[in-house]
Formats: C-alpha cells, structure tokens, sequence
C-alpha cells in the first residue's frame, strides 16, 4: 500500500510538470481509472484529447485508439504507457487485406469500425463505433453496397437492425465479447429475474438476443444493445436497481463507483481483455517521466484516415 501511495504521488508529480493529461478506457484497471484525468470510450477520449490545452496526452488505452488520438491531434504528443498493448479485433484485419476485399468488390464503400489501425482506416470511407453504426450505415444510399470490416457481430448487428441485404461482412471478432453465447444471457435471465440486460453489439449473442426480442422470449424494456459510453449514462439515469453486464470486466469498476445503490452482474466471469490490463501504474509513471512511447501516424495515413473519421463525425452530431 505504501508502494502505491508513492507511485500515486510521483504519477501526480510529474503530471504537473509535463502538464499532461492522462486518459483511461473504461476497461482500464481500477488505479488507471482512479488517476485518470477523463475516463470514456475510444471516441470519446480521442475528442478530448483534441478539445484539451495540453500537449501531451498519455492514453491508457490499447494501440488503435492511441493511433485515433494522434491522427486527431496531430500537433500533440501522445503516449501509450506499453506499446504491446494491442486489439484482438484491430489485428485481425490489415491495409493489404482490405485492399483485396476492395478490388473483390469494387463498386461497395467501406465502413470500418473504430477498432481499427490507422492504416484501415485510411483505406476506407466512413468510419463508425458501436454506438453510431447503425445511423453511419442508414445514411448510406440504400442501393450501395457496403464491406463492413472487422467484427462480424456489430456488422450482423446492424444488418438485423436495418433490414439491410447488401452489406458484406468481413469474418473477425473481439476475443473476449465473442465468448458471449446465448446460453449465458439464458442462465443470467433466470436468475436475476428482475434485473436489466446490458449487451454490447460486439457480443457473440446479440443476433440470438434481437431474435429473442423479435419472438417475446426477452422484453424490449429490460434489454439493451449500447456501447460502453451508452451503458455508463444508461445506468446512472435508470431507477432499476439491477443489471446484468455484457462487455468487458473493466467498467464494473466505474459502474460500481458512480452507482453505490446499484448492483451489477457480469454475465461471465472471465470477460477480461488482457491487452487493457497491460497498463499499470508502474508504466504510467515511466511514461510520465521518460516520455515513452510516443504513437506516431505518418502524415499521410493520418490525413487519409482522417477523413472517414470526420465523416462519422459529421453524420453523427
């Protein structure tokens, strides 16, 4: 406890000597949270590091966003406090790839999820999150086709939610929503009869989960697909009392915090990401004091990927 008490202090310390701004995911650890200067999802701390006055962002996050952060600010320096701090989903998709998938399907626009590298992102139209894809996609000429990369359950997601036949799913998953089955929502339901269900779109069950609301099996009252930031502000305004948790472990923490009456559940026990877990306050504090490790974007994959990035923005405000 003394250890941490002083890795706190000099964190703090040299936080105000380099006028920095630390920003933690939501499934940060609790510390990262704790010391935080703005907790949030991806989007949501990339457009603060933008809004901010400082010069130097040190971003507890995994690489992708980092890689947001900088294309978003560009005339800053942003650090990620353990560059091996990478993405599942981000990593199952690459330029090159994207590049075969376009020359397969010529005539279709790429939307690509946030969770991508800069250098996907550069290779496609419209960027979109979790939270905005189906409004991203809706604003698309219904008689354009779509590749829709990387992960293949948002994308089902958003098929099932806009009747939509011409979007081309590209095969890849986050590892850790992906265990999500059917089965675990089932046994949740049982058990916590009076509690709300919390689901994240990149969840191995929500197809089976839209059925179930389509058939009257799940209501629609007690059932909801939202991004992290969309549970955070979901449960602070909810009067329930109870919710069941369907995304990475990490935001139980915040839940927990900013909602002392409340109780929450996650649907499996072994819901971690384990590239989120590699930031520690140790790391923290080298990256303060060493400036290690800037994410860099070179300039021309930052100005292309840019601009589908903007186009979200845009469609989105």
């Amino acid at each position: 406890m003394r250890d941490k008490k002083k890795l706190i202090s000099q964190i703090l310390f040299w936080k105000e000597k380099r006028k920095a701004l630390i920003l933690a995911h939501n499934y940060q650890i609790p510390e990262i949270q704790d010391i935080a200067d703005f907790i949030g999802d991806s989007l949501e701390l990339s457009q603060k590091a933008a809004q901010s006055r400082s010069q130097l962002i040190i971003f507890c996050g995994v690489h992708f966003m980092a890689e947001s952060a900088a294309i978003f600010s560009p005339e800053k320096k942003v650090l990620i406090p353990d560059p091996s701090a990478g993405c599942s989903l981000a990593s199952m998709i690459d330029a090159e790839t994207l590049r075969k998938w376009k020359r397969r399907y010529p005539d279709a626009l790429v939307v690509s999820y946030i969770n991508t590298t800069a250098e996907v992102k550069a290779e496609s139209d419209y960027c979109c999150t979790s939270a905005n894809a189906v409004k991203i996609i809706n604003s698309i000429p219904a008689d354009k086709p779509i590749i829709f990369v990387p992960d293949m359950f948002l994308g089902d997601y958003v098929v099932k939610v806009t009747g939509r036949k011409n979007l081309i799913i590209y095969p890849g998953e986050c590892h850790v929503h992906a265990k999500v089955k059917p089965q675990d929502i089932n046994s949740k339901m049982k058990k916590y009869k009076e509690a709300e269900f919390l689901i994240h779109p990149e969840c191995g069950c929500v197809s089976s989960c839209l059925n179930y609301l389509a058939n009257g099996d799940i209501t629609h009252s007690k059932t909801h697909i939202f991004s992290t930031g969309g549970m955070i502000r979901y449960v602070k305004n909810s009067p329930n009392k109870e919710f069941v948790v369907a995304t990475e472990e990490g935001i139980l923490y915040r839940m927990r915090k900013e909602n002392k009456n409340k109780k929450f559940i996650p649907v499996r026990r072994d819901m971690i990401c384990q590239f989120m877990k590699k930031i520690t306050l140790t790391k923290l504090l080298n990256s303060l004091k060493n400036l290690e490790f800037e994410v860099k974007v070179p300039k021309e994959i930052a100005d292309r990927a840019r601009i589908p990035l903007e186009r979200m923005l845009k469609l989105s405000a």
